[in-house]
């Protein structure tokens, strides 16, 4: 898959008031619910058995009643349940109602699903919803998204028109506590930011697009019903990471490259009963390709000599370092830092001589507890791009509410607005982890928020923020005039691609690097 293009409600209302002017009344409905039917055909697999079709009285439901159509055609039991008054619908709803009618459809005010369901489809609210109500929704909605919700976790197929009902397509908060948990969503003109962050993934299960033959320009090549135009694309809100970022990671090596052309990385944190979490950033900065890569443990004592211990017996390829060179004149600026994983309250002492020096800098964890805590240690910060030094943030989402002095649900609720405020107001870019982890990078370069796609809850296991610091630090070592974002955006999705491995249960973190790793040997020649 490519990087695509994210689009929130005004940008997918702009694609819809054009599409719905170059082509014929009740078109785009007729397409919409057409779609709706045939992916609906494939995932029914019980053709004795009804297909419940929950309708609201908008485009969204109009779109429901043309799939009951053209299900009812083909033969299935349909059942069709309107919870509010059609009459309140677009005039194109009710075109579609009539239609289906007319059909034979049979269409019901009852809310309770038909015995034996066998799929269901979520053609209630749409993309219309788009704040949450100041009450709770009226209890027919409760109601039928409560039994569409009893369904899917039944284990029937529960197909969502567009958004999950209930979903933000905007921010992928639930606007209602009883938000549909879709197993397919079908999404229509535009891929929307929501349903790749926050509870989107959960809520949206494997998604679907179609564009309703309006790719291109309009100028008819697609479809005969569609009149030239000229189309005006308006500007996506994000773009969804695809493939395509891990393009230069995919050739080989320069045949004259050695362990010096492949950077240096110094992982920096390890407090006392936290010496694992450094190891794993070192272990998977070295894995992504850095040549060399070096460690301090913090509260570290340091012993002359043969004596001196190795940062990982394991890893005998990871050099200690003493982390007492971070005094000023140290080789800070010609490497790439990672620091702050296991820190403890230790990092305090190390962070601000780290700020001022490293020409490169990932910082995670503690670090950013730190930086949270301390107004001169963000001043540092924000001062580092003016100098030329480069910074990326990965917080995940309590850490990013300690920043932003705010709470998770707060983070959660708006997950692009706050990974791009945080970047904004620390001038670096940050990496907000979680279901659809985002990437922002500071307003002033003109670079659109990224959302990642790749990963499974299997990523849900101590240490693995680790090894996403230290493939990052590992990645820009190797290539540190690089774009941090574009870096970020390759680490995050890799990462991810690293988690679907995984069946059931965990991927040990030190699993993880391996796995990492591995994936190099199934993309090469």
């Amino acid at each position: 898959m490519h990087t695509l293009s994210l689009y929130g409600i005004a940008g997918t209302r702009t694609l819809e008031t054009q599409a719905l002017a170059a082509t014929p009344p009740q078109a785009l409905m007729e397409r919409a619910g057409l779609a709706v039917a045939k992916l609906a055909l494939a995932l029914h697999n019980h053709a004795e058995r009804p297909i419940w079709i929950a309708c609201g009285p908008g485009n969204n439901g109009g779109d429901g009643l043309v799939a009951a159509r053209h299900l009812h055609a083909q033969g299935c039991q349909v059942i069709a349940s309107l919870p509010t008054r059609q009459s309140a619908g677009s005039v194109d709803a009710h075109a579609a109602l009539l239609a289906a009618q007319a059909a034979g459809v049979r269409i019901t005010q009852d809310l309770t699903p038909p015995a034996r369901t066998a799929l269901a489809i979520d053609a209630l609210l749409g993309i219309g919803a788009t704040t949450k109500p100041d009450h709770s929704p009226d209890q027919a909605l409760h109601q039928v998204l409560r039994s569409l919700n009893a369904l899917s976790a039944r284990d029937i197929a529960t197909l969502a028109v567009d958004v999950p009902s209930g979903l933000s397509v905007e921010t992928g908060e639930c606007l209602h506590a009883d938000a549909v948990h879709a197993t397919h969503c079908l999404t229509f003109l535009t891929l929307k930011p929501g349903l790749f962050t926050g509870h989107g993934p959960a809520h949206c299960g494997e998604i679907w697009f179609d564009d309703l033959g309006l790719s291109g320009d309009f100028s008819g090549n697609v479809a005969n019903d569609i009149a030239p135009i000229n189309r005006i694309t308006p500007d996506a809100d994000a773009d969804l990471i695809g493939h395509d970022s891990l393009l230069n990671w995919l050739r080989p090596a320069h045949p004259l490259s050695h362990k010096g052309s492949h950077g240096d990385v110094w992982v920096i944190g390890g407090a006392p009963a936290m010496r694992g979490a450094a190891r794993l950033a070192a272990r998977a900065a070295l894995a992504a390709g850095a040549g060399r890569v070096y460690g301090s443990m913090l509260g570290d004592i340091t012993v002359a000599g043969d004596e001196t211990p190795e940062f990982d017996s394991q890893r005998p390829e990871l050099m200690r370092r003493p982390v007492e060179v971070t005094a000023p004149g140290t080789f800070l600026p010609s490497l790439t830092v990672v620091c702050g994983c296991g820190g403890g309250q230790e990092i305090h002492a190390v962070l601000p001589a780290i700020l001022k020096g490293a020409a490169r800098l990932v910082l995670d964890a503690d670090g950013l507890n730190a930086l949270g805590a301390d107004p001169a240690l963000q001043a540092l910060l924000i001062q580092r791009r003016a100098v030329g030094q480069n910074t990326v943030l990965t917080p995940h989402p309590l850490e990013a509410a300690r920043l932003l002095g705010t709470d998770t649900h707060r983070v959660q609720a708006g997950r692009l607005k706050a990974a791009q405020e945080l970047a904004d107001r620390l001038n670096c870019h940050v990496v907000l982890k979680g279901a659809g982890s985002v990437v922002a990078a500071p307003a002033d370069t003109g670079r659109k928020p990224l959302i990642n796609c790749s990963g499974s809850p299997a990523l849900a296991t101590p240490g693995s923020g680790d090894v996403l610091a230290g493939w990052l630090g590992g990645l820009w070592a190797q290539a540190p005039a690089a774009c941090p974002q574009g870096l970020a955006a390759a680490a995050v999705y890799w990462h991810g691609l690293a988690g679907e491995s995984q069946g059931l249960g965990p991927l040990r973190a030190a699993d993880l690097i391996e796995r990492m790793h591995g994936l190099r040997s199934r993309w090469g020649p």
